[in-house]
């Protein structure tokens, strides 16, 4: 498989598939493709595998898209202004994204779900509990909302981040959440009463405008009858 990013606030991802090669999405974010892509929709699993997809967010579905009798082409598209991420797995590579991140993949890929081993990481981080961790080999597609920021941690470096502002990190990053110092800041600052602390090694990345934040700025501004 090979693809090609391209467009700017809402991009696609075009991919070229060899004969019998398989892609699969989760999100229905298919957008055009060639006509020899054959369509097949799947639970993704046993009964099992789609409880954890339910507890996680995702679709209890997946659609495969396979070239059929030659070489074929899809394309899928973001559902929100922002980036289209790319990341190559290999065992031993794993990555934990945010629940709503995935988009599309190679059918080597697996897409699981991540307990955040901290109670208070669930109760109060932007995220939840349960973030999604793809395995495998191959390539996966991720949506970031916004701009993307890459930080590379150090062992016990650390980086406080918005709540919902965390896109990814790898799983040798920890995660946990601390409380807003000061009773002023936590009534007057605006930023909430939780931010979250990811302590490395590893890398992470950092999404700019996560769709909560845009539905919070917008909602006094939103007329109900």
């Amino acid at each position: 498989m090979q693809y090609e990013i391209r467009g700017g606030q809402f991009p696609v991802v075009i991919c070229t598939l060899a004969a019998n090669e398989t892609m699969i999405t989760e999100s229905g974010s298919m957008v055009w493709m060639t006509p020899n892509m054959h369509m097949e929709t799947t639970g993704g699993g046993g009964i099992g595998k789609m409880f954890s997809k339910a507890l996680s967010g995702e679709s209890l579905f997946q659609n495969r898209y396979t070239a059929m009798g030659g070489p074929g082409m899809i394309a899928f598209g973001s559902s929100f202004p922002g980036k289209i991420m790319a990341l190559q797995l290999a065992p031993g590579r794993d990555f934990v994204l945010q629940k709503r991140a995935f988009l599309a993949s190679e059918a080597t890929v697996n897409l699981d779900i991540h307990f955040n081993k901290k109670a208070s990481v669930g109760i109060f981080g932007g995220e939840g509990f349960i973030m999604q961790r793809v395995s495998g080999t191959g390539v996966v597609f991720a949506e970031i909302d916004g701009e993307l920021v890459e930080y590379q941690l150090a062992a016990g470096q650390q980086m406080i981040v918005d709540t919902g502002n965390v896109a990814g990190f790898e799983p040798s990053v920890q995660i946990e959440i601390q409380q807003v110092p000061g009773l002023k800041n936590k009534l007057l600052g605006g930023e909430g009463l939780f931010n979250t602390v990811l302590t490395g090694p590893g890398r992470i990345w950092l999404q700019t405008m996560p769709i909560s934040g845009v539905a919070s700025a917008i909602q006094p501004y939103i007329v109900t009858n």
